[in-house]
């Protein structure tokens, strides 16, 4: 069982940049992939950025260049530096973590909001 934290969230104007954390605890075995994942009002979730334990990174293409995740394995923190932010990007940001036994198990944090606006 793993408790996923996010902060760092808050209002932004274009161009802006926001850094948001995930702090996780519960694990026994360790947190395998870690991600961001954000959910527009009305959208779908859709994957911002994930990492694995040996910080292999996958990004959503439209958002290369413009977001940086990293990984502190000591601290079991996930962060995610959001730079040239759009109004675009404004969404609920939830942190995702995967624990591998046999298949998967996911987890998932509650959510944090960034809203981008003049």
């Amino acid at each position: 069982q793993v408790q996923l934290v996010e902060s760092g969230g808050g209002l932004v104007q274009p161009g802006g940049s926001l850094r948001l954390s995930c702090a996780a605890s519960g694990s026994l075995f360790g947190i395998d992939v870690m991600g961001w994942y954000r959910q527009a009002p009305g959208k779908q979730r859709a994957l911002v950025a994930k990492i694995t334990k040996g910080g292999i990174t996958t990004y959503t293409d439209s958002l290369k260049g413009r977001f940086t995740i990293s990984r502190d394995n000591a601290k079991n923190t996930v962060y995610l530096q959001m730079n040239s932010l759009k109004p675009e990007d404004t969404a609920t940001y939830y942190c995702n973590a995967v624990v591998i036994t046999g298949n998967g198990v996911n987890y998932w944090g509650e959510g944090t909001l960034v809203t981008v606006s003049s």
